[in-house]
């Protein structure tokens, strides 16, 4: 598929279905294009496609079916979009750490193909909001699903997710007052199961 230069082909992009709830249009807002002039199209429709479809069927479409509604705070970011906001501090990382994240239609420097969306589980804000416990989320999904990195946001426990082909597993977060690595390959806590760190997570929302 070429990349879209025209209101109908982006439309048509746009309605691409990456999973049952999830269509590319989804994820293709970004706060950074609109208010810089940006177009936020994938130079690759292809690969930012078949990376997220992988994101959302392995990673999105569970976590929805478990916990229900999941809002994209931010997901796919073209080259130039990322770029712009990595050189104005707009909370973007350099274009090669995000090639194979946010930058989906980029391999990263290993060949590996990705997708990373940014997203809030709205019935789990209360729960943080009134326990700070954003680690609950992190180690459910950690111990059930296929993620390669994780990282929380203060703000209603948003968390990129991130899958990969050959994954990392890696958790990381900025919430005061456990900012930093909460797991990795190499740490104790990497390997077995943590049922008891999300166990009354789940009686609360009867997940």
């Amino acid at each position: 598929m070429r990349q879209p230069k025209s209101v109908k082909s982006l439309e048509d992009l746009g309605r691409v279905r990456l999973s049952e709830n999830f269509f590319l249009r989804d994820f293709l807002y970004s706060e950074i294009a609109v208010i810089h002039g940006f177009p936020n199209i994938p130079d690759d429709p292809d690969l930012a496609i078949a990376a997220g479809s992988a994101l959302c069927q392995n990673l999105l479409e569970p976590l929805q079916a478990r916990f229900g509604k999941v809002s994209i705070r931010s997901a796919y970011r073209s080259s130039a979009v990322n770029h712009f906001g990595n050189i104005n501090k707009l909370n973007c990382g350099r274009n090669e750490t995000n090639h194979a994240g946010h930058i989906w239609d980029r391999r990263d420097a290993q060949g590996r193909m990705g997708a990373t969306a940014c997203i809030a589980v709205n019935r789990f804000v209360p729960w943080y909001e009134r326990t700070g416990d954003w680690e609950a989320m992190a180690w459910w999904i950690h111990d059930h699903l296929p993620y390669s990195d994780m990282e929380f946001f203060p703000r209603l426990a948003a968390f990129n997710l991130q899958w990969r082909e050959d994954p990392v597993r890696r958790i990381h977060s900025f919430i005061p007052p456990r900012r930093g690595v909460l797991t990795k390959p190499g740490m104790d806590n990497w390997t077995g199961t943590h049922d008891a760190a999300y166990a009354a997570m789940l009686t609360k929302l009867g997940a």
